[in-house]
This record gives C-alpha cells, structure tokens and sequence, in this order.
C-alpha cells in the first residue's frame, strides 16, 4: 500500500515497552476525508497508535506518513500539531472558568495561551469560524455559559470545537461516548460524520452500539496489529475477531 492519496498511512510500525509489544508491525491507512473507528480490546494497541501519530511516542521501527509524504517521526508533538493533526483525549479538559465561547476563542488557530488572546482582536474570518464552529458542535444556545457548568458530553463537544478551531486536516478522538447519556451518544454520532464531510477523523471506541451509529469503516486490533477491517457487520462475522474480541 502507497502512502500517496491517504491523509494517513503507518507502515509496519513497532514499538515495545519493557519487552511488551504494544504495536507489533502495524499497518493502518486513512483515506483524506474518511471517517474510521478504531475498535479492540484492552491492550491492543489502540492508544499507543494514537500516541505514535501524534509524536508522544517514537516508535522503535517503522514509518508514518502524514498527506503524503510527511514522515511525522522527523517532528515532536507540537510540530505534528502545527502540521494538522488534533487529538481528542477521552477525558474533556476546557477552561471551566470560561465561557464558552471564550473557550473556542482561546482555542483560535494563530492564538497562544491566555494573555495574547485577551488582547488579540479577531478579524471577521476569526468571527465566523467561531459561529461556525457553534453550529456544528450544537452549542449556540449556550456561549455565555461558564464551560464547567456543562454537562459531560457537551464538555465534550466543547472540546472537539476547541480543536476544530486549530482547523486540523486530521482528528484522532478517543472513546468520545464515554459516560454520555444516550442521547448525547446519538448526537456524538451525528456530530462526528458531520466534521468528516470536511476533516478525516479516527475515532478509537469500546462502544458498538455508538460505532454502529458511525456508520464507517471499521479496524479491528489485537496484540498490536490490525486482524480484520471493514464494515461493523464484516468484522463482526470475523472468526479471528469472534474468538478474540467479540466474545470475551
């Protein structure tokens, strides 16, 4: 598989933690624009995919591709960052004392840390992409709302508005329905597919009903490699996934 045409392509990438294998010659692609959940059980490799992509972790073997031809284990974090890629970690971190559209102002691409935004002036552009932003995050009833008086999943909607203000080409989310009620578990679904009609986002999620809901491509790991893809329904019917996965 070429890396050309993929916003995404790990090529047999390896990394070990005192001799445990976390991935164990990964390959993984993602198309521009796709939407792809990331499923497995504990220890399959899920979050340390995630950490090698985003530069927090190196691994031992193996390259990332990023658009093509940007080999992201030549950058740190902040770097990867700058180039595109944004990471949703599953536990929400706002600015509680903010409201919230101080929030997604704070988190303004070009804008760093408290003070300069305090004292930057948004230009129109600025101004719309935060209505924007408000439209697809379903927070435009509440933007004079202190963010830690939010509900657990609109913190979390929150924060995926936060980084879809650094306009990042692709979104890594891990386990996003996480403690939500189900009907923010819907909403979650819908406000996922809505950003990949213009992003590529990589949902890592324990949840099957809320994968479902997602309505994508799917990649199953274990033991740090990828052991089937396809639809929910095509993995479901994967002996291998059966046996290890499914009916644990």
């Amino acid at each position: 598989m070429s890396a050309t045409g993929n916003v995404l392509y790990l090529d047999n990438v390896s990394v070990s933690f005192d001799g445990f294998k976390a991935l164990n010659g990964l390959n993984l692609y993602l198309s521009t624009g796709e939407l792809r959940a990331i499923i497995g059980p504990n220890g399959a490799g899920k979050t340390t995919m995630m950490d090698v992509v985003t530069g927090k972790t190196k691994p031992d073997s193996g390259k990332i591709f990023f658009k093509g031809d940007l080999e992201l284990t030549r950058f740190d974090e902040a770097q990867i960052a700058n180039l595109g890629v944004g990471r949703k970690f599953q536990k929400p971190t706002v600015f509680e004392n903010q409201t919230v559209f101080e929030n997604l102002e704070l988190a303004l691409k070009g804008t760093r840390g408290l003070l300069p935004a305090l004292f930057h002036r948004r230009t129109r552009a600025q101004d719309a992409r935060i209505e924007e932003v408000f439209d697809i995050i379903n927070l435009n009833s509440e933007p004079d709302k202190l963010a830690g008086s939010l509900s657990h999943g609109q913190k979390q909607w929150l924060e995926i508005g936060m980084l879809l203000m650094q306009d990042p080409e692709l979104l890594l989310v891990d386990e996003p329905a996480a403690g939500m009620t189900d009907r923010e578990t819907e909403q979650t679904a819908e406000l996922l597919k809505e950003i990949a009609k213009s992003h590529s986002v990589v949902v890592v999620e324990h949840d099957m009903e809320f994968v479902r809901a997602l309505d994508c491509r799917v990649t199953v790991l274990h033991e740090g490699s990828t052991i089937a893809e396809g639809s929910l329904a095509h993995v479901q019917n994967d002996e291998r996934v059966i046996e290890i996965y499914l009916g644990r």
